[in-house]
């Protein structure tokens, strides 16, 4: 998941929090196995190299494409799991490296979920192009596992994957699970939340940014223009009933810019911005 992964288990008995751990961890790496961009004996790797033959997806991969074709209407085309491509132009890693626009719009030819032909189960990507899921996948990875322990049986516990996290239950001994929202350096917490039920997610740019001549450029792209968002809030983070709902709602609202709080109010969400 490229980010420090937990789960907090209130049980009594150290053999059942480390038997929930053991199912969590199993079921992120099913997940990182299976949909990482990173790797190449995936069904995205296969998807990627394919050069414009159709693809024939299983159930769980056609589900999460559904449900990103989704997010691109929704979004009004700014969320595209085509434009992780982008990442070629844009390293956010803090320095001053802003590259130049005849390199982002060499990229963009190759960006648009438009481009795709999608008719369940086939899936035909055009020769160039990439689908990247890291935009959902770690919101995913945690619902699955939150669903894991509950099937289980298991103890209350929080599933925390890099600050997306879920609950799969409310807490015996206290009345929430009280959760830091990250401020301007990791240690510091700019709010802290009593989460009893549900999931958060945030976006963000605490830990992915460039920054030139006072300038700073998030890591949120948008794939309409091959540029970071502008007037973005620093970090979004939503509470909602599973945490693929709430990364959602987070992307989305910081895909709005300057609209990001307006976005909120309008979808009747629960959710903070920090500017």
């Amino acid at each position: 998941m490229a980010s420090p992964c937990e789960v907090v288990c209130e049980s009594p008995r150290r053999s059942d929090a480390a038997e929930m751990c053991e199912l969590v961890a199993a079921e992120a790496w099913r997940i990182e196995d299976k949909f990482s961009r990173y790797r190449d004996d995936n069904i995205v790797a296969r998807i990627n190299r394919a050069a414009g033959v159709d693809v024939e997806l299983d159930d769980e991969t056609a589900d999460l494409i559904d449900f990103a074709a989704t997010l691109y209407q929704l979004s009004n085309k700014r969320f595209d799991i085509t434009s992780g491509i982008l990442r070629r132009a844009w390293t956010f890693d803090g320095s001053d490296r802003v590259p130049s626009q005849p390199k982002i719009d060499t990229l963009l030819a190759r960006v648009g979920w438009h481009r795709v032909s999608w008719q369940r189960p086939c899936l035909t990507l055009p020769t160039g192009m990439e689908i990247d899921l890291g935009g959902i996948g770690k919101e995913y990875a945690v619902d699955k596992a939150v669903a894991g322990i509950r099937s289980a049986g298991g103890e209350p516990c929080l599933v925390n994957f890099g600050g997306d996290l879920a609950s799969t239950a409310k807490r015996r001994q206290r009345r929430s699970w009280r959760v830091g929202i990250e401020g301007e350096t990791p240690d510091s917490a700019e709010r802290l939340i009593d989460l009893r039920e549900g999931a958060l997610a945030t976006s963000g740019d605490a830990r992915r940014f460039l920054e030139k001549d006072g300038i700073r450029y998030g890591h949120i792209l948008d794939p309409l223009t091959g540029w970071p968002v502008t007037e973005a809030p620093r970090s979004v983070t939503v509470a909602a009933a599973s945490c693929t709902q709430a990364g959602m709602i987070s992307t989305m609202a910081m895909l709005e810019g300057a609209g990001a709080e307006a976005f909120l109010e309008t979808e009747g969400a629960r959710g903070w911005c920090r500017r």
